[in-house]
């Protein structure tokens, strides 16, 4: 049976669009597209694992190792969204206690 999951295998970075630039801004993507791109990848990793999941458990597959190794590859990711998370809401609290 193939492996329907696809990111087992390999490493896939997400597609992010570069925005248009002008005079006097700095080229890459903005920090909004590579925050959505990310969270959009960890939500496809989860829910691959549990496509793989129930595939073992009705039967439809037999390699336990890379079910596990999905589950977690994804369960990684999201820890590490949950920290960028915490980053961004300590530095805001931090922002709104800067007196003007």
């Amino acid at each position: 049976m193939t492996d329907p999951l696809g990111l087992i295998g390999s490493v896939q970075r997400p597609a992010v669009t570069r925005p248009p630039v002008g005079p006097g801004q700095e080229t890459g993507p903005s920090f909004k597209d590579v925050l959505k791109a990310n969270i959009d990848q960890v939500n496809r990793l989860q829910q691959d694992a549990e496509m793989a999941i129930e595939d073992l458990v009705s039967g439809r597959r037999d390699d336990v190792g890379k079910v596990l190794v999905a589950k977690e590859k994804a369960d990684m990711a999201f820890q590490m969204l949950l920290q960028v998370r915490n980053k961004l809401a300590d530095a805001y609290e931090e922002i709104k206690q800067v007196r003007v």
